[in-house]
């Protein structure tokens, strides 16, 4: 229900609100480590959802998702168009397992069709958890915000020991190659991050550098 704009909203109610909308968090957590505990090794792809067909990252990302595919890699992403649907893609044409774990938007995001497995997320926070910890790599290509936000929640997660060091991949030195800069211009310099946090990605648009890096982390056994 739509409340006018001129309306004051108790702030209890306002949090009782919130609450309620929140309930089923853990239930979204245990649905998404569900499908994940099916496969033993995966790699997490981020990058916009606008990217389409006809463009080079769209075609990398499938490319670079057909190689991990493969080498017996499952593909996870956020299950909607642009790069996830490319990587979604790229794995299930190399006859590989593709999860999409989707979000239910408004307007913007469904599923794509390129996914052997899925789940929907009601909240985002849930569905960020679930991508975010047990990946054996984490590839970011070109993205707005959203892409943002995901690459610095996963190097402050590797920064604070939160979890184990993994390969992360921001694809494209172009697109990269600036914010990598104000990384090491700004941040180091006026030390808001220490010595070394400025290392813990890699940055290239090289596949078989990429499928390499990847196959060399020894995060899971090879059974």
């Amino acid at each position: 229900m739509m409340t006018p704009k001129n309306v004051c909203i108790p702030r209890e109610l306002q949090l009782q609100a919130a609450m309620f909308r929140l309930g089923k968090v853990d239930d979204e957590i245990h649905a998404g480590y569900e499908i994940l505990q099916k496969y033993h090794k995966t790699v997490t792809f981020f990058g916009s959802a606008r990217t389409t067909e006809d463009n080079e990252y769209y075609q990398k990302a499938k490319d670079l998702a057909f190689q991990l595919a493969k080498e017996g890699y499952t593909i996870i992403t956020g299950g909607g168009g642009g790069i996830m649907e490319a990587a979604n893609r790229g794995a299930m044409e190399a006859g590989g397992k593709s999860v999409g774990f989707n979000i239910r938007l408004p307007h913007e995001q469904s599923l794509n069709n390129y996914t052997t497995d899925s789940f929907a997320f009601t909240h985002f926070a849930p569905r960020k958890i679930v991508m975010t910890l047990l990946a054996d790599a984490y590839v970011c290509f070109p993205g707005g915000f959203g892409t943002m936000d995901e690459i610095c929640e996963i190097i402050t997660l590797t920064q604070t020991k939160k979890m184990a060091p993994v390969p992360i991949v921001l694809f494209d030195k172009k697109f990269w190659g600036k914010w990598d800069d104000f990384v090491c211009e700004n941040m180091l310099p006026n030390k808001l991050i220490s010595d070394g946090d400025e290392k813990t990605y890699t940055i290239t648009e090289d596949i078989t550098e990429v499928v390499e890096l990847i196959r060399n982390q020894r995060t899971c056994c090879d059974r």
